[in-house]
Formats: C-alpha cells, sequence, structure tokens
C-alpha cells in the first residue's frame, strides 16, 4: 500500500507538507496546482509552489513531490509539464477534479469531465513531452453533474498513456458530501487496466480498510483525513494509535515556528485558525482553543494562547 498526501490549495503547501511527511507514512505528497493558460510559466512560479524542488524535489524528511498542473490548453500544458521535470518533480500530475466555480468557469479541473476527448488530447500531449521514464498523472471526480462518463473519462485518461489515475469518488456537484462512492473505483478497475489510487472521505484506520475493500484497490490518499488526524497515515499504514491532544498541542506549535518565520508569516494568524478548523473534527479542545484565538491578530498572542 501506498499513502499520498492530496494537493489542497491554499492548505497544503510546503510547509505543511514538511510537517506532515516529518511525521511520516506518507510516500508521495501532490503540490498545490499550477494554473496553465497560454504560456510557459518562468522556474520561479514552480519554485514558489514547489520549493522543494531545490531539494531535488523531496520534502526535508525524504519525500518525494510530484508537481500539479491545471489548465485546457494541451500544447502549453505539454510544454510547463516538460518543466515541472527538468526542475525536479517526481513525475507530473493533471488536475481533472478541481471544484471551484472560478477555476470550472475558464474551462479548469472538473468542468473537463464533460469532455473526454478534451481528456484524452491534454493527457496524451503531456504524455509525449514528459520523457517516458516519468510517471504522468491524473486526479479526477467521478464526474461533473453526475458518474455517466466515469467509464469513458478514465479509458480516455488510460488511453491517453497516463501511468496513474487518483479518483475522488464523488462528482463535482457533490462537492465534499458525504458518502465517497468508492465502489465506482472497483467498477473504473474492472475497465480500464490504469493502476488506481482511491480518494474521498477517508478519516480513520476504519476508513481506509473500508475504503480499499470497496475499491478493489490498495493505494489511497488523504487530504482533510490528514489535517483532522496529523499521524492519520501512520495510523492506517502502522496501525499506530492517534495523537493525543498534548502531542498535537506541540505539533501545533512546531507548525507556528514555521509559519511566522518561513515566507508566508503574515498569514499565520489565519492559517492556524484554518487549521483548527479541520482538527475540530477529531479533537474537541480544538474548538475550545479556536474560540480562544478566534479575535487574536498578534502571531505571539496566538502561539501564548496555545501554549498554555
Amino acid at each position: 500500500m501506498q499513502i499520498f498526501l492530496a494537493p489542497m490549495e491554499g492548505v497544503v503547501d510546503h510547509l505543511m507538507r514538511d510537517m506532515l511527511t516529518q511525521i511520516g507514512g506518507f510516500d508521495l505528497c501532490v503540490t498545490e496546482f499550477v494554473r496553465v493558460v497560454n504560456q510557459l510559466h518562468p522556474k520561479k512560479t514552480f519554485y514558489k509552489i514547489c520549493p522543494e524542488l531545490h531539494h531535488n524535489g523531496f520534502t526535508p524528511a525524504g519525500t518525494p513531490v510530484r508537481v500539479q498542473l491545471l489548465g485546457q490548453e494541451p500544447c502549453w500544458l505539454a510544454e510547463n509539464a516538460l518543466r515541472a521535470i527538468e526542475l525536479g518533480s517526481h513525475g507530473l500530475d493533471l488536475n481533472f477534479g478541481c471544484p471551484a466555480k472560478t477555476v470550472n468557469k475558464s474551462k479548469g479541473g472538473a468542468v473537463l469531465l464533460k469532455e473526454p476527448q478534451a481528456l484524452y488530447d491534454i493527457v496524451s500531449a503531456v504524455r509525449q513531452a514528459v520523457p517516458a521514464q516519468h510517471i504522468v498523472s491524473a486526479k479526477i471526480r467521478l464526474g461533473f453533474d453526475d458518474t455517466s462518463l466515469a467509464l469513458e473519462n478514465a479509458d480516455a485518461i488510460t488511453q491517453a498513456g497516463a501511468n496513474l489515475l487518483t479518483v475522488h469518488a464523488r462528482t463535482k456537484v457533490d462537492g465534499y458530501k458525504p458518502p465517497a462512492y468508492w465502489d465506482w473505483i472497483a467498477k473504473i478497475k474492472a475497465h480500464s487496466p490504469i493502476s488506481l489510487i482511491a480518494n474521498g472521505e477517508i478519516w480513520s484506520a476504519q476508513d481506509a480498510k473500508h475504503c480499499r475493500q470497496q475499491s478493489a484497490t490498495d493505494d489511497i490518499m488523504l487530504g482533510r483525513g490528514a489535517l483532522s488526524l496529523p499521524n492519520l497515515a501512520r495510523c492506517i499504514k502502522y496501525d499506530e494509535a492517534p495523537m493525543t491532544w498534548e502531542e498535537l498541542k506541540r505539533l501545533l506549535i512546531k507548525y507556528s515556528g514555521y509559519e511566522i518565520f518561513g515566507d508566508k508569516g503574515r498569514y499565520y494568524p489565519n492559517r492556524i485558525k484554518q487549521w483548527l478548523g479541520y482538527l475540530q473534527r477529531e479533537y474537541s479542545q480544538a474548538e475550545v482553543l479556536f474560540q480562544q484565538i478566534r479575535t487574536l491578530r498578534d502571531s505571539q498572542d496566538i502561539v501564548r494562547q496555545i501554549e498554555r
């Protein structure tokens, strides 16, 4: 079993990747997407979204990182894919799952699931541009409005030459509402020979077990679950006990140091509150702490409150 850390725009940046991979259990991370329209991005764009490229594409803990691209133009996606590989990305991922309205309006993300031919053209162009020894992967949902094109979309991506397909087992219209339809991944597996990764609604080791059984797939991707329970990957892979609140508090203080002294320090108050929002699912103490720091704006005041 391999466990991948999901791309989550504005949430799982290089600092969060660093921290979660130091806890352990992840085999690969995928970055937030680089939006591609009609140009070859300068190298600094890739270094900004993936500073790990300065270190051969690995987090400080040694976990490989894969750059993700989002867009609709095959030729420009192909050129940017090659640049990402040349800079050290461990393969290249294509985003066909983002449900954001602003992204979909500009014909990016999940809206492309309405057009299997567009998926084929994009993946084919990227596969031809990226040297064969590097993995080209894609992330999809089960569809946009419904699942009527799920098998056709998976087949288009497979026929275009992708090596790996992550399936978020919900449609765009489903958003993030439970349940995730893991059994649909098994249907895709029976239809297409491409290697699959199951994603969606995995919050615990028990969820991961059920997901793997229903999807008939070994490999999984964790997103919100890893933010709600930071050692979830280890709970799944090594049967480790969930992190205690005291352990988590130490982690929050460590993360505070990353954020305050990192290149995004000015965003720290908002980022720590955002993370506490995810942690509330697993820790009632996180809701109490959130209420205590909700109106605070100074980073040091927030850290002092956590330490108390």
